[in-house]
C-alpha cells in the first residue's frame, strides 16, 4: 500500500473511530467501534490498490452514514427534552 494510501485509511479509521464514540447510547457506541475495528482487521492485507480505493470509498460513505446517525440522536434528544413540558401538563410553547 502506498505511503499516502495507508495515511489515508488510517486517518479514516481514526475518525471513524471518533466519530462512532460519539454516539450517546452504550449499545450501539460498543457495536459500531466494534465493528469498524472488525472491518478494518478483516482488510488489513488487501494488496489491490482498485480494491483498496473501493473499501475507502465505502468506509466514506458509512463515515457520512454514522455523523448522520450521531447528529440525529443528538436533535431527537433535544427535541425530546425540549418537549418535556407537556408531560408536566404546562402547553408547549416550542411547538412548530
Amino acid at each position: 500500500m502506498a505511503a499516502s494510501s495507508r495515511a489515508q485509511v488510517l486517518s479514516l479509521y481514526r475518525a471513524m473511530l471518533r466519530e462512532s464514540k460519539r454516539f450517546s447510547a452504550y449499545n450501539y457506541r460498543t457495536y459500531a467501534v466494534r465493528r469498524i475495528r472488525d472491518a478494518f482487521r478483516e482488510n488489513k492485507n488487501v494488496k489491490d490498490p482498485v480494491e483498496i480505493q473501493t473499501l475507502v470509498n465505502k468506509a466514506k460513505r458509512d463515515l457520512g452514514v454514522i455523523r448522520r446517525q450521531v447528529a440525529e440522536q443528538g436533535t431527537a434528544a433535544r427535541r425530546k427534552s425540549g418537549n418535556s413540558s407537556r408531560s408536566l401538563g404546562k402547553p408547549c410553547t416550542s411547538w412548530p
